[in-house]
Formats: structure tokens, sequence, C-alpha cells
């Protein structure tokens, strides 16, 4: 799995005006929690851009005054008049200690459907699971292959394996829906069919 390094500094004040001298410098605060202590840093704001402008799960390797932590992001703050990133939280990764994640889905496949003239709707990007840090994964793949027009994909449909996952099982995560091109040709044809039907001469 791919891993964004960040390198930090211990921060030795943690109030308001300390802050806010740090983002005048270009450096954002954060936390790592989770494992023997707690860590209060901060970091150029350069070396998250591409941990937090991005779709993907990434691993984030953080080292502060010479020790590094293997970590997941876990929450992000955002500065409500500038919408600069502000404060950044990060769960340290303990191996024999499950931790929650959001992965991110990614459907394989063409849908039967779709071939049939429907189009796919992606309701979910991104499923909750519970795991140990050793089974985290970049995404959960799922295979839409045999997907039907009016047809689902539910959570309970997914295969997470050495993974919890605690979305409620019957959410559909994608579905096919009819396209108005669709629904405008078998509109057409049902009238066709039942024009011929009338046109027919009667059996005597």
């Amino acid at each position: 799995m791919k891993s964004i390094k960040i390198e930090g500094k211990k921060r030795s004040e943690i109030g308001k005006k300390a802050t806010r001298q740090l983002r005048s410098e270009g450096m954002v605060p954060g936390v790592i929690y989770g494992g023997k202590e707690t860590i209060h840093f901060a970091a150029p704001v350069m070396d998250y851009r591409q941990l937090v402008y991005t779709p993907n799960f990434q691993l984030a390797e953080i080292t502060v005054d010479g020790t590094t932590y293997r970590t997941i992001m876990k929450d992000l703050q955002f500065d409500v008049v500038t919408d600069e990133l502000a404060h950044i939280d990060f769960l340290e990764l303990v191996e024999d200690r499950k931790v929650i994640a959001d992965l991110p889905l990614k459907f394989t496949g063409q849908p039967q459907g779709v071939k049939d003239g429907g189009r796919l709707v992606v309701k979910a990007k991104t499923l909750k699971v519970r795991t140990y840090p050793k089974y985290l994964a970049e995404n959960i793949e799922v295979n839409i292959d045999d997907l039907l027009i009016g047809g689902n994909v539910r959570v309970e449909d997914v295969k997470a394996d050495n993974m919890e996952i605690m979305n409620s099982p019957r959410i559909p995560i994608a579905s096919v829906v009819t396209t108005r091109a669709l629904r405008q040709a078998e509109t057409e044809e049902a009238k066709a069919a039942a024009g011929g039907a009338k046109a027919a001469p009667a059996k005597k």
C-alpha cells in the first residue's frame, strides 16, 4: 500500500497563539494518538497535499524528532474563512489492535444492464471497516458484471477478507437504472406492438 512520508517537529506550545504562529509559517498542527503516547506536532502544509487532496486511501509515515510513526488519517479541520487546512488527526497503527477505516470501493467489470442500455449509478464510494493494520488495503474490489437493469449491489454482497464491514448490510452501493432513451424506445416498441395487434385481421 502506498505511504506518504511527512517530516514534522514536536510542538512545545499548544495554545491558539502558538497555532496561529505555526500557520503563518506555512505549518499545519497535527496530533498522533492511539499508541503509547499522544504526539503533538506540526509539519509543512505541502507535506499533506498528497494525503488530503485525494480520494485514495494511504498510510502516513510521520517522522517527529527522529521517531517514525505509522498512521492513518482520521480527521481534518479547515479554516471556516480561508478554507485552508487547519488541523489534522492521525491514528497510530498498532499491529495487534484493530482499527476502523473508510476504504474506497473499486467497481470492476461492465454491468450487463449497461450493455442493455441502462446507466450505472454509484451510491457509495467507501465502506467503513474494522480490521487489523496488516489487512488494510487501498480499496475493496466489487465485480458488477452481473448487475442488471433495476438491480442493486448491496453492502451484504461485498466480500472483504479479514475485514468486518460496519455499514448496514441492506444499503445499496451501486445500481443500474433505465435511461430516458431506453424508456422511450420501450414505449415506442409497445405502441408499435399495440398498433400491429389492432391492424391484424380478425379470424373467422
